[in-house]
Parts: structure tokens; sequence; C-alpha cells
């Protein structure tokens, strides 16, 4: 039988009553829109796509509590719909009555409803004022910062903010934390959140703490706290600080709450790059790290193109100073040479080894590598002879030094103003930097040292601030501070350098065998005097391979490992001598001069009556290291 009209309107009324029913017991909105991620037992923190129109409060409740409140609200309803048919009598008799007696009835409610509404006002009056800050958080902050980041997040312009934006009254106070929790997809970009956060909000020197697991994932920004003002070594307390610290771990600095800041060698990052502008603290850097190092026995070797940038170092014990770019050349060549000995050694004792056995620690300082990787390149070409390789032996000496460190107990602390990879060798060989400082930096440069710590902090001018960048997190830190005169002395009154291995001793190499042990600290015999013609040009490129060719002990004045010195330079002179035949443009008086003043300044080899003699090769090597103002070019000439 054919359903007639009437028939199918009461079927259709009994399925929207169904379906009503079910989505009041369900806690859903009785139109049936879903509007909200929220669930009957989870709160909804976001809208969903394309629902359009203002999404209310109660849209984003949970089903049980909407449920709850529709239960309860049909109870007090059905309740006093029950009441007010039992009482219909009673109320109309009551109501007759006050109409009867209306102006005593008015009367009587006059001091009530006067009393009432005033409740109401100094309420309503109490609720605005307390609620005042709240709104004005709102109006001023929170909902500009929805305004901005919903679109990056992928959240419907209709979600209240204040369901997914946590942002506390004083979140401008140190101890403050935001938290604003993130969509399950996590398809938008970390860098343009964080940074739309900090320009809506005003913040500065803030951490992003940023927690994707799991099915409520969030972000927390908190205020970083500040690292001292100062970090001065005279300070009691913060030498008994460097006092302690273990030898591969010279401490760097202090960072928030005066905590230390330092990085293992042995155990994190066998080579530190410093990169900074000018006036960044470049020099007092390596300085900290410097006299630390000396001050436990560690030889450094300062590779300064600048001449002057460490007169601290100059004459002490277990320092080698080159500032001349052929003795940077040479000495890079005899450091690989190291590397190379100290291989085969720590090959032949294996890995039960004390680690000391390979040799004394070897710090090297290359200041300012951008200009010293070009005078590299330019003093190779002109030296190079034909069949040489194009690549200079000494930068690929850096670069295997670069490679092998750790185990070899080599470190490299490089100093550049723009660490670009073409500086460096390639972006190969500046990975070999685990730990970077950065001080005065510009966004590039942090983009290409630290990419992944984001966002990248501001740059400050702060004297002595900068970033340690390890284990990918930044550290604010102030730099330990020594005077010059304080880095001497710390470097100069602790654990002496390995015998044997002192500047000015000359080591042969030896092939592994019983006394590997103490291979770096058997003094060695002097060289004799050249008696053949100097060696093939292209024996350089390969000076520091596997042969065994003389080489100087790290920390000892270089024989050019590419050929046996000339014949003159192993003449024994005086200094009037030496000042007329082989050191032009230097007078007696100045000679006589640095050898009273000047720790630099070579030693006697023999004695001719009252007359001391000095060794040709050894004056020539003093002339050109010595120190002199800085010239304004860097050009080889």
């Amino acid at each position: 039988m054919a359903q007639t009209k009437f028939d199918k309107q009461l079927e259709k009324e009994a399925d929207s009553l169904a379906r009503g029913i079910g989505r009041v017991l369900a806690g859903r909105d009785l139109d049936g829109v879903k509007r909200t991620d929220a669930t009957f037992w989870r709160a909804g923190t976001r809208v969903l796509p394309k629902v359009e129109g203002k999404v209310r409060r109660r849209s984003y409740k949970p089903g049980w509590r909407r449920l709850s409140f529709r239960v309860a609200l049909g109870a007090g309803v059905a309740e006093s719909g029950y009441l007010a048919t039992a009482d219909l009598d009673a109320t109309v008799q009551g109501v007759q009555e006050l109409w009867d007696n209306r102006e005593a009835a008015l009367a009587a409610l006059e001091p009530g409803g006067i009393g009432a509404a005033s409740v109401l006002t100094v309420g309503g009056a109490v609720y605005m004022v307390l609620t005042r800050e709240r709104r004005e958080l709102m109006r001023e902050w929170v909902q500009p910062l929805h305004d901005a980041i919903h679109r990056p997040l992928g959240l419907a312009e209709q979600t209240d903010p204040r369901r997914y934006l946590h942002v506390p009254k004083n979140f401008s106070d140190d101890d403050a934390e935001i938290r604003i929790d993130l969509p399950r997809h996590l398809g938008f970009s970390r860098d343009v959140v964080a940074d739309l956060i900090t320009q809506k909000l005003a913040l500065e020197g803030v951490t992003f703490s940023w927690h994707p697991e799991g099915s409520k994932p969030y972000v927390r920004v908190k205020k970083t706290r500040k690292p001292p003002a100062k970090a001065l070594f005279k300070d009691p307390k913060t030498r008994e600080l460097v006092a302690k610290a273990k030898e591969s771990a010279p401490i760097i600095g202090f960072g928030a709450g005066g905590q230390i800041v330092s990085v293992d060698l042995d155990a994190e990052s066998p080579h530190i790059l410093v990169n900074a502008s000018t006036g960044g603290g470049k020099s007092v850097t390596l300085r900290c790290i410097a006299c630390q190092m000396l001050h436990h026995g560690s030889l450094v070797f300062v590779l300064d193109t600048k001449r002057i940038s460490h007169p601290w170092a100059n004459g002490i014990d277990g320092v080698t100073y080159c500032r001349d770019i052929a003795d940077i050349h040479d000495q890079l060549i005899a450091l690989g040479q190291e590397g190379r000995r100290r291989t085969r050694v720590a090959d032949e004792l294996g890995i039960d080894a004390d680690p000391k056995a390979i040799g004394p620690r070897l710090l090297i300082l290359l200041e300012e590598v951008n200009a010293t990787m070009k005078q590299l390149a330019r003093y190779w070409e002109k030296i190079r002879e034909s069949g040489d390789p194009k690549t200079s032996p000494a930068v690929d000496a850096l670069n295997e030094i670069l490679y092998m460190g750790r185990q070899l107990r080599m470190h490299v602390l490089l100093v550049a103003q723009s660490a670009t990879a073409r500086a460096l060798g390639g972006p190969e060989v500046r990975e070999q930097f685990s730990t970077r400082i950065l001080a005065r930096y510009s966004v590039n440069a942090w983009r290409m040292l630290a990419p992944e710590v984001h966002p990248a902090p501001k740059s400050t001018k702060h004297q002595g601030r900068a970033q340690v960048v390890s284990g990918g997190s930044a550290r604010e830190t102030q730099i330990l501070f020594f005077t010059e005169a304080e880095a001497r002395e710390w470097a100069a009154t602790g654990k002496p350098a390995p015998a044997g291995a002192q500047p000015g001793s000359v080591q042969l190499q030896k092939p592994p065998a019983d006394a590997l042990a103490d291979a770096c600290s058997t003094p060695a015999p002097e060289l004799p005097p050249a008696a053949e013609p100097p060696a093939q040009r292209d024996s350089l490129a390969d000076a520091w391979g596997l042969t065994p060719t003389p080489a100087a002990v790290p920390g000892g004045p270089t024989v050019p490992p590419s050929a046996a010195a000339p014949a003159d330079d192993d003449q024994v002179v005086g200094l009037r001598q030496a000042a007329e035949d082989h050191l032009p443009g230097i007078t007696l008086a100045a000679l006589r001069f640095a050898r009273a003043n000047d720790p630099a300044f070579p030693d006697s080899v023999e004695k001719r009556g009252a007359e001391l003699l000095y060794r040709v090769g050894d004056l020539k090597k003093w002339a050109r290291n010595r120190p002199r103002a800085a010239t304004g070019t860097t050009d080889l000439e």
C-alpha cells in the first residue's frame, strides 16, 4: 500500500526526533553540525575546516558535560512544570490578592528591588574591574597573535584563541611561561611560527621548547635567564673553579644562573670554531682556552698572520709562535707529519693504551683563517714548481688534522670573521667543528653555522657575550676574561710541558718500537749540517706523508720539511756579522736589545772568546717572526 503524505511526514518527524535525541545524548550541537574537534570525553581546541559563522563557547565543551547540563536543565524544567501545575490555583489567588493590595505590595517590594539592583550593579562593576586585565590581554595581545598565526598553524579563523593560546597576564616577566597548543598534523614551519610569536608579543631573549610528540603537541616559550654581566678570572671563586677544571675541558665562560660552560675536547668536540666580527672578542676567547691548556702541560701553536694577536704568549715554555706565512706553512706541514706519526703510534699501542702515551696534547690556534688561507694559497703558488700539486700541502695537512682530532690529542681553535665553506676549504671541513662560538654575528652567519638552532637568538653588543653552540642547542655565555698578565701567569705556573718537547728541540720520526710510549718525551739528536743539495720540490708536496723525514717536534723551531737547510743558514756568526751580512734592515743595536729583552731570541750555540755566536738560520727565523705592528693589508708582496 503506498504511503500517504501524512505517513511520510510522520516518518520524517520521527526520524528527526530520533536524531535529535541521539544528538542530545551524545552531547553534540542540536543542528547536527560538528564545529570543533571536541569529542564526548575531550574538550575541543580548534574549529574544524570549512565551518562558517561564529562558533560559540559551548561547542568546545566535551559531550559528557553538555549532556549533564541538558539532563539537569530538563529535570529542572520538569520539576518546575509540576510545581507550577500543582500550585496554579494558589498562584492565581495570590496574584488576585496582590492586585487588590497593589499599593501596599509595591511599597513593600520597593526597598528589596533597590537592594537587588544595587547588588547587581556592584557585582557587575566588581566583575568588570577583576576581568579588566584579562580583557585587555585578550584585546591587545592574544587576539592579534591569533590573527597572525592561525593561518601558519592551519587553524580556522573562528577558533577561540583562549582554547590554544595560554598567555599569562605577566607573560613579559622573566619567570613567565607561554604555552601554545599545536595542531597534530604539524604541517607548519617552526621558524615562521616562532618569528610571529616573538614579534606579536614583543619578546626578546626567549627559548622555544617544541614538544611534537603524542596527541597533544605544544610549544613552550620561556625567557632565557641571562648570564652574569662579567666573568673575571681575578674573582677568587672563579679562579678556584678554573683550577678544578679538567685538562680536556677548559672553562669557556658562564651561562644562565652562573652555570659553567665548557666543552670536553676528548668526549664532545675535538675542535672549536670561533666566528665573530671585529671587536667580538675572538682573541680573548682563544686566550682563555689556551692559557688553561698550557697550565695543564699542553703544547700550543699560535699561527698568527696579524703578528700581535697574542703578545701574552711570547716566550712561554710550550708555545710556538709563527707570524710569517712561510713559517706557518712549514709548521702546518710538520704538524701533519706529527699527526701521521701519532696515528701509527696509536695503532701499535692498541685500544687499551693510555692516551697520554701518544704524546702531549697539542693545541693549534689559527688566527684570522679568512686571510691566512688566502696567503697560504698565494705562498704555495709562488714556491711550487712544475709537477707539484695545485693545493697547498699546508692546507691538506690542516684538513687531515681536523679529521684526526680526538684520538690523537690534537685540537684546532680556528678564528674567522666569516667562516664560509669556501674560506675553510669546503662544507665537510666546517662540519668537523661540532662546537662553535659566535659573537656579534649576523643573521646570515647564524643560518650558515648554526641552522639547527632556531629561531636565532638576537645578537648583542654586550662585551664578552657569545653563543656557544653544541649538540643542537645554543647557550648564551659570558666569556671568562683573563688579562694578558693573568693569562701569562696562569700558563706559566701550571704543569710544565713534557721533557724533550720544549721549544728548541728537534726530533726524528721513529717507526713503531718498544720506545713508542715516550716518542714525544725523548730528546732527539741535533740535525747535522746539510751536506747534500736541497731535495727536489716535489718532496714538499708529500712532506707530511709516511716517509720518515726530519720534522720538528711540536713546540720547537720548525725545520722546513721540503729540504735540508741552506748551507749559509748553518753558519755560526756573531751579532755584528749577522747584522751586516744576513739580516738586512736590522741594526746591531736592535739585535743586542732583542737579546736582552726578547724571550723568543734564539740561544747562542758557541762562544768565540767573549763573543757569543748564533746560528744564522735561527736568527733569520727570529727576524721573520719577531712581533711587529700589523700592516693594513694581508696581500703577499
